[in-house]
């Protein structure tokens, strides 16, 4: 089955993970193979590789004879952009950093512009210009605690991103704060990623969401269930939702995004197949039951 037939985006933080190997790619793959492969099966990645580094043209020609048409590469504008003093001072380097990934096309949709928890509602003057200036779809990530308030400081937010078309990403990172271990990349994703509450968001037909997993499969299930119906009640209404999946070091981050589908598949009868690389490890030896 080909990812291009799917009603909504799903995807992962990154195709380049050599442990993937452990159950997803095949033995034998190369790095240099691992993106068309990922492809294959999942019609989404988010593109954290661009908030550190700006890719070189070399890079971007590659890519852009890999993905599909159909597929989709949120990129992030990179951290001096978005962690800036001033965004409206960074407008000519946000236009600058679109025209670099014009040779994506319309694959990069919508980009991703994540702000730091300074980033308050004193700012928003700045957000509201950079918005209307950028002729690309942008989607935000907020972290400040004002706009989590359920305050006029978060309606302001929401009212100026849903007049703009702007769509709100929604970070649930429950699972991964659920988790008690001890564990060296647990403790390193829990102490960089914000513990949030939960803002489920549609000011357009496509809803993003990232789940912040934990770090065993089976701590996720109790999480899953209602984004399951979230998404399909949004599939349902004719929306076309972009769901990334994430564990605490990402090993697993691919075996999450297959459940995820799984369960939706479940909740939408005759929704097609995932297709399947290579032969892994039985469902028991992932920790899913």
């Amino acid at each position: 089955m080909s990812s291009s037939v799917l009603p909504y985006f799903l995807g992962c933080p990154s195709w380049a993970d050599n442990t993937w190997r452990d159950y997803f790619y095949p033995d034998d793959a190369r790095g240099s193979d691992y993106l068309a492969l990922y492809a294959q099966v999942f019609n989404a990645v988010e593109g954290n590789t661009t908030f550190y580094a700006r890719p070189s043209a070399d890079i971007l020609a590659r890519w852009a004879q890999v993905m599909p048409e159909h597929f989709r590469f949120t990129a992030k504008f990179p951290r001096d952009i978005s962690h800036s003093d001033d965004l409206r001072l960074q407008l000519d380097a946000a236009q600058a950093f679109v025209a670099l990934m014009a040779p994506l096309g319309k694959r990069v949709s919508p980009f991703w512009l994540q702000l730091p928890a300074s980033f308050g509602p004193p700012r928003l003057p700045e957000l509201a210009h950079v918005l209307a200036e950028l002729a690309v779809p942008v989607a935000v990530e907020v972290r400040h605690p004002a706009f989590f308030a359920r305050g006029d400081e978060e309606r302001q937010l929401n009212r100026l991103l849903h007049g703009l078309g702007v769509e709100r990403i929604c970070l649930d990172p429950r699972a991964l704060f659920s988790c008690t271990s001890r564990d060296p990349a647990v403790l390193h994703a829990q102490s960089k990623k914000p513990n949030v509450p939960v803002r489920p968001a549609a000011f357009t037909e496509y809803p993003q969401v990232r789940f912040i997993g934990h770090p065993q499969l089976a701590g996720n299930e109790p999480f899953l269930g209602a984004w399951v119906e979230k998404v399909a009640t949004w599939i349902e209404a004719g929306k076309r939702p972009y769901v990334f999946l994430h564990t605490a070091d990402n090993h697993l981050a691919a075996a999450l995004a297959q459940r995820f589908h799984e369960r939706l598949s479940e909740r939408l009868p005759g929704l097609a197949a995932l297709a399947q690389l290579a032969r892994g490890p039985e469902v028991e030896q992932l920790g899913l039951l």
